[in-house]
């Protein structure tokens, strides 16, 4: 993993820690916000933290301190706004992992993270794939081929296989731009769906979805 900012270095820790059985890496993180980002249907933090830090039915997050919670949920948030910013700009800059061994980057990892995403709303990205912008259609086809690959899924011959994992990064950001592409265009063409999206959100007065106990204003909000 190239060199990180203290806050995504303490971040990355703070993951590890989290005790749950298979937590979530800074680079599966990474992937995992790119993918609510991008997704077809808006979906509320309430939710997605909830699979980022594991919290049970209750909803309250797997740490002791209301401080750590607080923490935690600004710094997943600020890198949710990070990624929000390079996307407008059309300049992804995804977090991978790199084998210290022979410099490879495991963007597997970051894939990965960004099918836990997709996984939240399955019926939404079904209607990419059939609908009628063929553009965001082709997109979503070349992630999934690499989520496929990346999860030893794929139909593909080795030799296509290959092809595929040397152009595997350039194809990520490729194909999650024009997704994002994509979502701006169906926003504009359907100024209700960004309202209700929008009527959505967390009221300042209710209570935080990070799990804290405090109202929204008061905390992340």
């Amino acid at each position: 993993m190239k060199q990180l900012a203290s806050r995504l270095r303490r971040l990355d820790d703070a993951l590890a820690d989290l005790p749950l059985e298979e937590p979530m890496l800074l680079t599966e993180l990474d992937g995992f916000l790119t993918g609510i980002l991008v997704s077809p249907d808006a979906i509320a933090p309430a939710e997605w933290l909830q699979s980022v830090w594991g919290s049970d039915d209750s909803g309250v997050a797997a740490f002791d301190d209301p401080l750590d919670v607080q923490w935690f949920a600004d710094a997943v948030m600020a890198r949710h706004a990070e990624i929000a910013r390079d996307l407008a700009r059309g300049k992804l800059r995804p977090i991978f992992d790199v084998d210290e061994r022979n410099g490879d980057v495991l963007w597997e990892l970051w894939i990965d993270g960004f099918a836990e995403a997709m996984a939240l709303r399955p019926d939404g990205w079904d209607a990419v794939a059939n609908g009628d912008d063929p553009d965001a259609a082709a997109a979503l086809e070349s992630l999934s081929t690499l989520i496929a690959i990346a999860r030893n899924e794929s139909p593909l011959d080795s030799m296509e296989i290959n092809a595929f994992e040397d152009r595997a990064t350039t194809d990520l950001v490729d194909g999650v731009q024009r997704l994002h592409l994509a979502r701006s265009r169906r926003q504009t063409d359907s100024p209700a769906q960004a309202i209700g999206a929008a009527s959505a959100k967390i009221g300042r007065n209710d209570p935080c979805p990070c799990g804290s106990g405090k109202k929204s204003k008061r905390c992340c909000g």
